[in-house]
C-alpha cells in the first residue's frame, strides 16, 4: 500500500495515541508517514486510538507544561497557541463532517476542530455509503452559507 500511496502523491497522517498500537504496526505507520510527507496530493488522515477529550486533556497538560518550564507565559495562550497543541495541529479544520446511520452526534470525534464545520447527517449506514451519496452531502454543502460563528449580516459584509 505504501507504494501506492506514494505512486499517487499521497500524504499519509494519523492522529490519535499512537503509543497504544502494537510496536511493529507503529513502527510501519511512522515510517509510511515520514516517507509521505512531502507528497502534495490527497491527505490521508487516521484516527487511531484517538479520543477528542484525550486529545484536549493531552493539549492542556502539554501548555500548562510550557508554562511551568518558563517556554510560555499564560497570557501568551490562545486559540492559535491551543490548536498547535492538538494532535491535528497540521490538519486543517474540516469543512464537512459527514455523519452515517442518522446519529446527530459527534461522538467525541474532533470536538475542538468541528467548531465551525457543516454537518451533513444521512440515514445510511457507513458499508452502504456510496459516491453518489458523497456528492449529494458534496453539493449539499456547497449551497450552505459558511458563516464561522457569524450571521448572515455580517458575513456579507
Amino acid at each position: 500500500e505504501l507504494d501506492e500511496l506514494m505512486e499517487k502523491n499521497v500524504r499519509l497522517r494519523a492522529i490519535g495515541d499512537l503509543n497504544d498500537l502494537p510496536e511493529f504496526a507503529r513502527e510501519e505507520l511512522l515510517n509510511a508517514m515520514e516517507r509521505t510527507r512531502h507528497n502534495t496530493g490527497l491527505n490521508l488522515n487516521l484516527a487511531l486510538s484517538y479520543g477528542s477529550r484525550t486529545e484536549i486533556v493531552s493539549a492542556a497538560k502539554d501548555i500548562a507544561r510550557r508554562v511551568r518550564d518558563g517556554e510560555l507565559y499564560l497570557e501568551d495562550i490562545d486559540d492559535e497557541v491551543f490548536a498547535n497543541a492538538l494532535y491535528t495541529r497540521d490538519i486543517p479544520d474540516p469543512d464537512l463532517l459527514i455523519r452515517t446511520s442518522g446519529e446527530q452526534r459527534i461522538s467525541n470525534f474532533l470536538l475542538w476542530q468541528l467548531a465551525y464545520s457543516e454537518l451533513y447527517i444521512t440515514r445510511t449506514c457507513w458499508p452502504a455509503f456510496k459516491r453518489e451519496e458523497l456528492c449529494e452531502a458534496i453539493i449539499n454543502y456547497l449551497h450552505r452559507e459558511r458563516r464561522f460563528g457569524m450571521i448572515s449580516e455580517q458575513v456579507q459584509k
